[in-house]
């Protein structure tokens, strides 16, 4: 592991909070893997192994129905973990994974982790964490889905990007709209109809551009209940 990708761990949910000691330990034991765009990084049903940094890049969970119907469960990039729970269980992953850009993926081997956790177990209120953080992340997602039109859904993952507090900016969307289609439960074509409608609220969108006109009244938008 590089210089940065060792910061990205240490400041990852994961290993934020943990005593310096521990995570010295976990990290000379992790590996970075490099994975192509569309390539699998594990597969639904699969034993668990091993927790995930993402070092660089996007990747995606997803689940597959009977019927081959896809659904995305989440999207993940720098910083963020995945694997936690199932892992520590040695139990199968209920999901897919899938490298949505070219990315870096720092692999924490679990038995590597758990004999940590047995030398110090503070290092068990990091893991916590980061689960629970994915069980916020599925419950503001599932009150996504239930109280706001197709059209707020994509103003708030416009607005999640946005790096300006106010006024004008513009947003480079990160993967392809089939994907953030996926991810916001709309398909490719009702996501087309929520950013025409999105117009008259200011956001123009140009391949992979979307320029804000003004940051304050598209969330304002997403705000209104009545979309």
């Amino acid at each position: 592991m590089n210089f940065e990708e060792t910061r990205i761990a240490r400041r990852s949910l994961l290993l934020s909070s943990a005593p310096e000691h521990v995570i010295d330990k976990v990290l000379a034991e992790a590996r970075v893997r490099t994975y192509s765009r569309g390539e699998t990084i594990f597969l639904q049903g699969e034993r668990a192994s091993a927790i995930y940094i993402v070092a660089d890049g996007w990747v995606k969970l997803y689940r597959l129905a009977p019927n081959g119907a896809e659904a995305v469960v989440g999207v993940f990039t720098k910083g963020r973990s995945f694997g936690e729970a199932v892992a520590f269980r040695h139990d199968v992953y209920p999901v897919a994974s899938e490298a949505v850009t070219d990315c870096s993926l720092i692999r924490i081997e679990a038995d590597s982790l758990l004999r940590q956790i047995r030398e110090s177990p503070e290092i068990a209120i990091s893991i916590l964490s980061a689960t629970f953080v994915h069980l916020n992340g599925l419950v503001a997602q599932v009150e996504t889905l239930k109280a706001r039109t197709g059209a707020q859904r994509v103003a708030e993952f416009l607005l999640e990007l946005a790096q300006c507090p106010a006024g004008a900016c513009e947003v480079t969307l990160p993967y392809d709209k089939a994907l953030i289609a996926g991810r916001l439960g709309m398909t490719p074509e009702s996501l087309s109809r929520a950013f025409a409608r999105l117009r008259t609220h200011g956001v123009t969108i140009r391949q992979t551009i979307a320029r804000i006109e003004d940051v304050e009244t598209l969330r304002d938008f997403t705000g209104d209940e009545k979309g």
